[in-house]
């Protein structure tokens, strides 16, 4: 099956479903002498994984990952890196009753009309268990970037339902406050909003114990990321950043900087106006505002990258909706599993990832056509 390869330089080929044996990654052009680890790994896994809260799926699964090649005392050696995370807590007898129906809002028919084939248990290649290998590939990703420009990106949930998050600048939102709480705790719906996260965990919990589901926005931001990245016309890193995070299950919608908010607006309205700053000493060019999102024909200014992303309510729900089966006719089905109620929660590592591997491809991409000269 084409497709399964994303990025030039820095490249991902991912294999795996949600009720085979697992998921695997193979991460092509690292650079060698990267520090990386399993537990580096294990970080945003954990993120990733079902199981850790009750505003989510409750299938447990440790995602322990293996490093398979690729990767030797502690650094990466240049080499081609692979990574296995097996599946644990596959219940495929919850799907054998509906192998025949076409499950509202999920792949199956379309994967039918390509393959006249599928696998029923859980939407096999497209099942959102498959991003495990690409979250670990994104942290891949994340260490090169921070070693290279001391780049970083950071997801966090900006609406579910109509409750949205109240930030001011998504540039000064801090992993810690996507995290944790005020007291310390674990913020489970990733939202830096204490107020908006309360009413967004409520409303997720509401959907649950309704049968029902809930969708929502997440807000993804690159910081320290250098003016200069990104080619002219097809391979705008906008365009790449956009494919990523399509690529991803479930997103309906991409937008960067103002997005769809510069429709009402006048040019002298939309227009960033350049100057200087000399925060650092270095009296730098950038931007008053930020509506671009930080990029200018497709191509990175220094200002940080905003992205945000439409999530769609979870498609597998627990009562009775109307389908049909393989040959038409009509029917009635209701998806039995353990399924998110709001998928925005564990979204947020799979959104990072995702941007973090086009970032590092880019770079690498840059550092190619430069020829040994540096970014400011």
């Amino acid at each position: 099956m084409p497709g399964n390869t994303f990025g030039q330089l820095f490249r991902i080929t991912t294999a795996g479903e949600s009720h085979g044996p697992g998921n695997v990654v193979i991460v092509d052009g690292v650079p060698p002498g990267i520090p990386i680890s399993v537990d580096d790994l294990q970080v945003d896994l954990d993120r990733r994984k079902p199981g850790q809260s009750k505003i989510v799926t409750q299938r447990k699964e440790s995602d322990r990952p293996e490093i398979l090649s690729g990767v030797f005392e502690g650094k990466t050696t240049g080499t081609s890196i692979a990574i296995l995370v097996r599946n644990e807590d596959q219940r495929s007898r919850d799907y054998s009753e509906i192998k025949d129906l076409y499950r509202p809002g999920h792949a199956d028919y379309s994967f039918d009309a390509k393959y006249g084939f599928r696998d029923y248990r859980g939407g096999g290649r497209s099942s959102a268990r498959e991003t495990t290998a690409r979250v670990a590939a994104g942290v891949i990703a994340k260490k090169l970037i921070h070693e290279e420009f001391g780049g970083e990106v950071i997801a966090y949930v900006s609406q579910v339902g109509d409750i949205q998050a109240d930030v001011e600048n998504p540039a000064d939102v801090s992993l810690d406050r996507v995290e944790k709480s005020a007291d310390g705790s674990a913020n489970i719906v990733r939202c830096p909003d204490p107020a908006a996260a309360e009413r967004m965990i409520a409303l997720i919990d509401e959907c649950r114990k309704a049968g029902d589901s809930i969708g929502g926005a997440a807000t993804i931001v690159a910081k320290g990321v250098p003016a200069g990245l990104g080619e002219p016309v097809f391979d705008k890193i906008k365009a790449d950043f956009a494919k990523a995070l399509f690529s991803l299950p479930a997103v309906l919608g991409v937008e960067y900087g103002i997005g769809f908010g510069c429709v009402n607006m006048r040019g002298s309205q939309h227009n960033d106006l350049f100057t200087t700053s000399d925060d650092d000493g270095s009296n730098k060019i950038v931007t008053k505002s930020n509506r671009h999102g930080g990029m200018l024909g497709g191509i990175t200014t220094g200002m940080p990258i905003v992205l945000r992303t439409a999530v769609k309510p979870t498609s597998s729900l627990p009562i009775e909706q109307e389908t049909v089966t393989r040959d038409g006719s009509p029917a009635t089905i209701q998806t039995k599993g353990r399924h998110d109620p709001c998928l925005l929660p564990r979204f947020i590592p799979m959104a990072e990832a995702m941007i973090a591997i086009v970032l590092a491809d880019h770079w690498l991409r840059w550092k190619a056509q430069k020829r040994g000269t540096s970014v400011d």
